[in-house]
């Protein structure tokens, strides 16, 4: 590892660059680069969200962005077009238009004159996908990407469809759109913010309906993933995510399939790594600073040289739902591939001679309550908890007590054969660390949808009572199970409120099977040591309401349904910098009854808050889900308050069919 000091430069910010695009749309972007960037021109560095730069995301902006800018870069957060205090309207994630948008951005900064004509994207969640997507689209001044939570392919591996079943967070992320993106501009920066306000208002889209109307993966889909043509990636890629994240499989796909791509997995949540939860965080800033060096100054930082995938190795842990570090170890490999192990399955028993199973599941529709969250986005109690309830509801193949410590690298496959007594069935794998006492720690896991069996793109229903071959594979993961205990594979037929349910509740034998595990040799110590991390100084606020969070599952004695609500107090808080105040406060509940899918419910409400001076909004929103055998059902209402005065109330209703889901 080669350190690259840069002389620190003063960095001028300005908080409301208008970019005018060719149609007349003007995009608002906050700039923070060096004072002297108009003598002696930088690279840009564009981050290009929807995610309202004026207090979204203005936290971790601070935290970030004046790092790099002191160090020679002009650091460029857009709010895309139909958000923040952009122009537009916004129906839907990652279309034509707003990639579009982004070349014409990136072509915009190239040629201004403090710009040294080179432009990187950076960006996590949806910034890590359209970095990749606009890299996809090859716009000449793009020189290199660094991608954090990201996805490969929007179908597979995004919050819609994980092995062809339909995740709760499909409905979950709706609803957080349809409530972030119906806020209104900062005012003191739009004297028409509530023309605008009103405007977006009612184009807002319900985004349930769209993406239901597309379960299987069609073109709607293949748009934006770039796994249709890895080939097409020409700009340099860092990539990063954490085992705490839902993203964490695109490092190594892309790693594996992009040459030069370089790869980080820590034990991170959904969050920047030099911020994150849990410990051990790392010098994400000046990592990412080798990389611009090298890409977009042509200084030889070492980068090219480092392994190309560097993972973080978690020691074996109790079940614990708020990690606040996990002890482990860094592990550096030159690619994503390992030896392969099989593990025979046999009645109750895993890792010896196979046998004939003959095990029929038929899981209640509850399992699946300490799954925790699809991805961790805070420090609160959103890891999985402790197996042994779910456990209780599925097939367990347990190992004999470990002789030494495994380390457990990549992805497991489970191949199963299998017979089914409905024509639509799904099944859940569970990869558990058993400890001694019994409490069962959740390694890793997945789905999959028995029609999707041979792909997602043209889906069959299963021939009841006939046997298939299946694979299910489980998400990539590094970790250790200590000697003396012993590892699990559960099967379940419900995963609840991760995937919806099936529209029966099928019964499905197992007839054989084997795990199959990466080995790689047990790890001694660090294998790659990165710095401490660093930031820029925290955006300055003041608390007006602390943020809060309420978990709770509840069992209804008299109607036996369950529930699992969720109420994340987000908070209130002024910005010292412009004086724009924010806050909103999430609700989620999650209901069902153990003997019936058809009875599967979510239900979310929002409240979001937007204030300066006298004036005063806040939006309330409201959507819900259910299904029968047939069809899925939504529904939405919006409620627009202006100095606490109703002044736009929209209602949303839709039924899409069931299509092998």
């Amino acid at each position: 590892m080669i350190d690259t000091p840069s002389a620190l430069r003063p960095v001028k910010e300005t908080p409301d660059m208008r970019i005018t695009l060719s149609d007349g749309c003007v995009l608002s972007a906050r700039v923070w680069m060096p004072a002297d960037a108009g003598d002696d021109p930088v690279p840009a560095i564009l981050e290009y969200l929807p995610y309202r730069k004026r207090d979204g995301t203005a936290a971790r902006d601070a935290l970030t962005h004046p790092w790099f800018a002191a160090r020679g870069y002009a650091c460029i957060r857009v709010d895309m077009r139909g958000n923040g205090d952009s122009d537009g309207l916004m129906m839907d994630e990652y279309i034509p238009q707003e990639l579009a948008d982004a070349v014409e951005v990136i072509g915009w900064l190239a040629a201004q004159p403090w710009c040294s004509g080179r432009v990187g994207m950076m960006g996590i969640s949806w910034g890590g996908f359209n970095g990749l997507q606009v890299a996809y689209m090859q716009p000449e001044p793009l020189k290199a990407v660094i991608s954090l939570c990201s996805t490969v392919d929007r179908f597979a591996d995004d919050i819609h469809f994980k092995g062809g079943c339909l995740l709760g967070e499909n409905f979950g992320w709706s609803s957080v759109m349809w409530a972030y993106s119906s806020r209104p501009p900062d005012p003191a920066l739009r004297a028409d913010w509530r023309e605008v306000w009103l405007q977006r208002l009612e184009a807002e889209p319900l985004l349930i309906s769209t993406w239901l109307r597309h379960q299987r993966r069609d073109a709607y889909w293949q748009h934006g993933s770039i796994c249709e043509d890895y080939s097409r990636i020409k700009a340099k890629v860092l990539a990063i995510s954490g085992w705490g994240d839902g993203y964490l499989n695109t490092v190594p796909h892309l790693v594996r399939n992009i040459p030069g791509t370089k790869g980080i997995n820590g034990p991170w949540i959904h969050k920047y790594p030099h911020f994150a939860v849990p410990e051990p965080r790392i010098g994400f800033l000046q990592e990412a600073l080798r990389w611009w060096d090298r890409w977009l100054k042509d200084i030889d930082t070492g980068v090219e040289d480092d392994p190309a995938y560097r993972h973080y190795l978690m020691d074996g842990a109790r079940p614990d739902r708020s990690y606040a570090a996990r002890p482990g170890r860094w592990l550096a490999d030159d690619g994503v591939d390992w030896a392969t192990v099989e593990w025979p399955l046999a009645p109750g028993r895993l890792g010896r001679a196979a046998e004939p199973l003959g095990v029929t599941v038929v899981s209640p529709q509850h399992c699946g309550l300490e799954g925790g969250e699809y991805f961790g986005g805070s420090a609160g109690p959103e890891w999985p908890g402790d197996q042994r309830g779910d456990d209780a509801m599925s097939a367990c193949f347990d190992s004999a007590p470990l002789e030494a410590d495994s380390d457990i690298v990549g992805a497991p496959v489970l191949r199963l054969r299998l017979r089914s007594d409905q024509p639509q069935a799904q099944i859940a794998v569970r990869l558990c660390h058993v400890h001694p006492d019994g409490a069962s720690t959740r390694i890793t896991w997945g789905v999959l949808n028995l029609s999707h069996r041979a792909g997602s793109a043209s889906p069959a229903p299963m021939v009841p009572g006939q046997e298939e071959e299946v694979d299910v594979v489980l998400d990539h993961i590094a970790y250790r199970v200590p000697a003396g205990h012993r590892v699990r594979v559960a099967v379940s037929t419900a995963y609840w409120p991760m995937i919806w349910p099936a529209p029966q509740a099928a019964a499905v034998t197992l007839l054989e099977g084997a795990l199959h595990l990466s080995v790689r040799p047990t790890a001694t110590g660090d294998e790659w040591q990165f710095p401490e991390p660093e930031a820029a100084t925290p955006q300055r606020i003041e608390t007006l309401r602390p943020p809060g969070e309420r978990r709770e599952v509840t069992t209804d004695m008299v109607s036996g349904t369950v529930t699992h609500h969720i109420e994340r107090d987000a908070g209130k808080r002024r910005d010292l910098g412009h004086g724009l105040i924010s806050g909103g406060v999430a609700r989620e509940w999650w209901s069902v009854h153990p003997d019936d899918p058809h009875s599967a419910r979510a239900r979310t409400h929002w409240t979001a808050e937007v204030e300066r001076g006298d004036v005063r909004t806040r939006t309330e929103t409201h959507s819900e889900m259910w299904s029968d055998a047939t069809h899925f059902h939504v529904t939405g209402r919006l409620e627009a308050y202006e100095n606490d005065r109703l002044i736009l109330e929209r209602v949303v209703t839709d039924s899409i069919a069931r299509d092998h889901m």
